[in-house]
């Protein structure tokens, strides 16, 4: 294709992740137009929690779908190229297997036990960051061929990334609730024994599941994928002797905020695994929302010193700054969230 030809398609592409689209619809737009300039073969494109890291919604294609736990225990459990995690953190988020293993596919784990079953070959994987924080990850595949990803492709991706991530970060907090629906009864709970199997599971829990987008559901499980990656962090989080209960705040079809956590259970028997649904309070949304208007670290310590209800006096105490710093904080704080008082922000919080 030519390169002016190119430009224009990515450009066309960049101009949609600005006007106002939803999570979902803009991650159908950008896998459509990327697709009439990079040729993929398969795709998976899933939101993040910012603060977590943690999957919040899902859109993955065939052949991907079945394998989707093999690919959680992959990114979670093994030693790897190019895990998302590591590109989070990488100065160059974008990388396709081809270039991480030098051309030598088989010294990837996915590749050889995943991948190659599959008949895909080259991939390349994108974490999407604005405002210094990542909002989502694409993973595009192609058939097993000796060609990969070449380098104006993966150039162009890289390009428009930082476009697709803002055009996250802004469709979550342009997003709402919708009318006429009711709320989920209680706190669900879900009891999954280690392997993820389901033992038993409430009404609750059934009433926020059936609010789960249905292309976050693989056809082969009887849980989302989300819930699968927190499983799958609690289980890997433990084979390496660390203390997590991994947790993500998303928004359900209906528009409501909703956290979910892991956490073992433990008894006379084998230990479980319990999946909480309940709805998220302003606490537990506060770090999220924080990174979804930039606020600096900073601000990010006083904005969560004013919602526990301290006075300027005990955040100037609690934080060891001075009063005039706490002032300049709450300013710039006050301008991200577009409000004027400590009273706003608290309301703009708790509306959430």
């Amino acid at each position: 294709m030519d390169e002016a030809v190119r430009r224009r398609h990515a450009d066309a592409l960049i101009e949609r992740c600005y006007v106002g689209l939803d999570a979902t619809t803009l991650r159908g737009e950008v896998l459509r137009r990327l697709r009439g300039v990079v040729s993929v073969d398969a795709a998976f494109f899933a939101t993040l929690d910012p603060v977590t890291l943690l999957f919040t919604s899902v859109a993955s294609e065939e052949p991907l779908i079945d394998a989707a736990g093999l690919f959680l225990d992959n990114e979670f459990g093994a030693h790897d190229v190019n895990r998302f995690a590591e590109l989070a953190a990488a100065a160059d988020p974008v990388r396709s297997l081809d270039a991480a293993t030098g051309g030598e596919r088989r010294a990837s784990v996915r590749y050889r036990e995943i991948m190659a079953p599959l008949a895909l070959g080259d991939e390349l994987r994108v974490v999407l960051r604005a405002t210094g924080r990542s909002w989502g990850v694409m993973c595009l595949h192609r058939e097993e061929a000796a060609a990969g990803f070449d380098e104006q492709e993966i150039a162009l991706v890289r390009r428009i990334g930082p476009h697709v991530a803002e055009g996250m970060r802004r469709a979550l907090l342009t997003a709402t609730a919708v009318e006429g629906t009711q709320p989920a009864a209680g706190i669900g709970i879900v009891v999954l024994a280690a392997d993820l199997a389901v033992k038993s599971i409430n009404a609750a829990a059934e009433s926020w599941l059936a609010r789960i987008r249905d292309e976050d559901w693989p056809s082969t499980h009887p849980l989302p994928l989300v819930v699968q990656g927190l499983a799958s962090e609690l289980v890997h989080a433990q084979e390496q002797h660390a203390i997590s209960e991994p947790e993500v705040r998303l928004r359900t079809s209906t528009g409501d905020w909703l956290s979910i956590r892991a956490t073992w259970l433990h008894g006379d028997g084998p230990a479980q695994i319990a999946i909480v649904l309940e709805p998220a309070t302003a606490g537990r949304l506060a770090s999220m929302l924080f990174a979804a208007r930039g606020l600096t670290p900073a601000q990010e310590r006083v904005a969560a010193q004013v919602l526990q209800g301290r006075d300027t006096r005990q955040i100037v105490a609690e934080l060891h700054i001075s009063q005039h710093t706490v002032q300049e904080h709450l300013k710039g704080v006050f301008d991200k969230f577009g409000v004027r008082s400590r009273r706003e922000l608290v309301a703009s919080l708790l509306g959430h």
